[in-house]
């Protein structure tokens, strides 16, 4: 018997996760110069990391020998400052991913089931499926949450709904006062797992403040990252909000010393760096305009997007989807979008919201491939 067929049937039927196309990698496909490859695929910060986050990390070098923090003492001090949360109420890990993974760690099991909607963070699933849970999956409602469809989903064996606001890879946005009260409706004994990732892209009519509904309400977790508007996202660190009790039941899955030294350090000074976020934020407003009016001309539709990013559709040709043929086609003109046929969007592509320059080069990019 091959080894490989006594790993239990759920994880063999995982389809593994698909990230964005690295620049190296395409350079030595297409024999390009790395210098002039444009990547807008992964939901990366255009302007890099923060300056204050940089300086940390060169100081933490001379560290490296030693074992990080494992508790994250200093970096769970500064989040509770900033959120008026209490640290035992904060988990830290490597990238938000973690997080995902160590609420689905704690609370699912086989024979129990999660709820998500189609068209959502592919983590969901993955997450549910690495633990021999059943997904239900809930059918989108214009590309978005449907959420009187996520309450009705619930069943008995349901342990966890995961909620992603704004939504990746499609954008769409729930406001809070809706989500708030879909929430309050939600049975104590299921956890809602509240998807931050790119809060701070929000335009200032569209914010809530999620972590005030923590009081009072064991079964919310709420996460984020610093992986996009912090410029973070290669040293993957990210935390949760919850209850205490939901905190001591992730630490207790949490692998020792799951964020490193460099990343700590990085995270602490990018949440102090409240100038660099301001600037992503504002960078992310006008380069949305820029995308949305060189679609327009391009008379290309589009998903409305709340993130730093742009799902976009391509027309079809003879009844066949043509999102394919122009994703190779950008690939050769050395620029990196990010296919969605994985999402069951299969007409579509999403691109990263980059520098004036970097969606101009896109643009012409596209221009040029749907000829």
């Amino acid at each position: 018997m091959d080894i490989c067929e006594l790993s239990p049937s759920y994880i063999r039927a995982i389809a593994p996760y698909q990230p964005g196309k690295p620049i190296s990698e395409l350079a030595r496909e297409m024999g390009l110069d790395e210098k002039n490859i444009v990547k807008l695929a992964s939901n990366e910060n255009p302007l890099g990391l923060s300056p204050k986050a940089r300086a940390a990390i060169e100081r933490e070098l001379a560290e490296l020998a030693r074992y990080p923090d494992g508790n994250a003492f200093d970096l769970k001090g500064a989040l509770a400052a900033r959120y008026g949360v209490p640290p035992e109420g904060i988990v830290v890990g490597n990238g938000s991913n973690d997080i995902l993974e160590l609420a689905a760690g704690a609370f699912l099991t086989p024979g129990s089931a999660a709820v998500y909607s189609r068209h959502a963070f592919a983590v969901y699933p993955l997450a549910t499926q690495g633990r021999g849970a059943r997904g239900i999956v809930v059918p989108a409602r214009n590309y978005g949450h449907d959420l009187d469809a996520m309450l009705a989903a619930i069943t008995p064996e349901t342990r966890m709904l995961f909620v992603a606001n704004p939504n990746n890879p499609t954008g769409t946005f729930i406001a809070g006062n809706e989500l708030e009260r879909f929430i309050s409706r939600v049975p104590e004994n299921v956890l809602v797992v509240l998807d931050e990732a790119y809060t701070e892209y929000l335009p200032e009519e569209k914010r809530y403040n999620a972590v005030a509904w923590l009081k009072g309400r064991r079964n919310l977790l709420i996460v984020r990252t610093f992986s996009k508007a912090f410029g973070l996202a290669g040293l993957r660190v990210g935390f949760g909000m919850m209850a205490p009790g939901v905190a001591d039941l992730l630490n207790r899955v949490r692998q020792p010393f799951n964020v490193n030294s460099l990343a700590l350090a990085a995270a602490v000074a990018a949440l102090g760096d409240t100038e660099f976020v301001r600037k992503s934020h504002d960078l992310n407003l006008a380069g949305m305009e820029q995308l949305e009016k060189g679609l327009r001309e391009l008379k290309l539709e589009w998903i409305p997007s709340s993130g730093n990013f742009l799902s976009f559709e391509l027309p079809k040709k003879n009844g066949q989807s043509t999102a394919g043929s122009v994703y190779q086609a950008l690939l050769k003109r050395g620029v990196i979008v990010r296919p969605v046929a994985g999402y069951e969007m299969p007409d579509h592509l999403r691109v990263t919201v980059g520098t004036r320059e970097e969606n101009e080069i896109f643009l012409k990019a596209l221009r040029e491939s749907l000829k």
